[in-house]
């Protein structure tokens, strides 16, 4: 689904606290995302909906109205639209990250997407959990030690392999655009890196990152 935009955040060792701790699922226990895997069902359908978290609990925006998880009328809604019976479930034995805990990507890489692809470059196409203010495109496929960004601490693992989900229309951003092609046309391009965490902290916009 479409994310949040935060000002602050809690990182434990699972990645951003409350991030994807919940999932649309099926009667075969495969999650709605936007592309075919083992662990994944593609749903393009789910991309109509968002979540954020506020004093309640966390509410689903969808075409048809907006529910708080645990509301049966917001897994009649999600089944109406996907044609299947499916619903809400909180992250049991099968994990919802895609990957690593925490995933980034720099603001240079994607003012490269948008001066030299000629595309949009907006980083809810890519749905990274922070956007870290740089100089140089792909710096952040450079890290080869740990960062500190706030409190936390965080160790890079590998670029992120894209798929066609940063070619759909989501989260607000109305029209597809060709990004996978083009990407692949320019030397193996990824666009962002997978972070593991290696201390817990709180982060907040304005928090400066530094090599350790």
């Amino acid at each position: 689904m479409g994310g949040e935009r935060l000002q602050h955040a809690e990182l434990d060792a699972r990645g951003l606290v409350g991030d994807r701790w919940y999932a649309v699922v099926d009667a075969e226990g495969r999650l709605a995302c936007g592309k075919d895997s083992r662990r994944f069902k593609r749903r393009d359908q789910v991309f109509g909906f968002a979540a954020e978290t506020n004093d309640e609990g966390v509410r689903v925006s969808g075409p048809e109205g907006t529910w708080l998880v645990g509301d049966p009328a917001l897994d009649r809604s999600l089944s109406a639209t996907m044609g299947t019976p499916v619903e809400v479930r909180a992250e049991a034995e099968t994990r919802h990250l895609d990957d690593s805990a925490v995933s980034v990507v720099g603001t240079a890489t994607l003012a490269w997407v948008r001066d030299e692809l000629g595309l949009d470059g907006d980083p809810r196409r890519i749905r990274v959990n922070l956007v870290v203010e740089t100089d140089v495109p792909f710096v952040e496929e450079t890290w080869t030690s740990e960062v500190s960004i706030g409190s936390a601490v965080l160790s890079p693992v590998k670029r992120i392999t894209r798929c066609r989900t940063v070619d759909l229309a989501q989260d607000g951003v109305p029209t597809s655009q060709p990004l996978l092609k083009a990407l692949g046309a320019h030397r193996d391009l990824k666009l962002g890196v997978y972070l593991d965490v290696v201390t817990p902290g709180r982060l907040a916009v304005g928090d400066v990152l530094r090599h350790r």
